[in-house]
């Protein structure tokens, strides 16, 4: 049974991956409240590098729907401005070193764009799942057919292999249930 242990291994760090990575992308999706999650990684361009605004400056929430960046080096203000505007696709102001970014409220219309994307990088991260699953099949149906594995080792991995994936699934649901609750659905 080592063969098992690592094979569940290996799926873990896949599946563990995927949820991190999925993490990272539904939370620079707006929700109903602010976060500096949400301006945090956006890139800027600062002495002919592309920096994120975490590294310029500092990221506070003012409630309800408020954004405050203080960049510390004010040449980099103007720049920080602009890319978050762009990114975020609102109006922006700049008192000296402080960038201002108030949301608008969520539109009804909006919440179902964003949900629909939440939904789309849901099913990235599932097929991300599949692949790491699909790549264990077939390396333990090389090995069943090699006679390195019997049929019975072969089921036991594969079962395991398919109450990770549930678990995994049940993780994702968790999460997205969680954004969209966020967003405001």
């Amino acid at each position: 049974m080592n063969m098992q242990k690592e094979v569940i291994k290996y799926l873990e760090k896949q599946l563990d991956d995927a949820v991190v990575a999925f993490k990272e992308e539904i939370a620079s999706i707006r929700g109903a409240r602010p976060t500096p999650a949400l301006v945090e990684d956006i890139m800027v361009e600062y002495f002919e590098q592309h920096v994120p605004i975490k590294q310029l400056g500092s990221i506070s929430v003012i409630p309800p729907r408020e954004i405050q960046v203080q960049v510390w080096d004010a040449n980099s203000a103007a720049a920080a401005e602009n890319a978050i505007a762009q990114k975020l696709n609102i109006q922006t102001a700049r008192d000296g070193n402080v960038i201002h970014c108030n949301l608008p409220d969520l539109t009804q219309e909006r919440r179902a764009e964003l949900e629909k994307i939440i939904r789309q990088k849901t099913e990235e991260a599932r097929i991300r799942s599949r692949v790491a699953r699909d790549k264990i099949k077939k390396d333990i149906d090389q090995q069943e057919q090699d006679g390195d594995l019997t049929e019975d080792d072969r089921r036991n991995i594969m079962d395991s292999v398919q109450d990770k994936m549930e678990e995994f699934n049940e993780k994702l649901e968790e999460l997205v249930k969680r954004k969209l609750a966020d967003i405001g659905l």
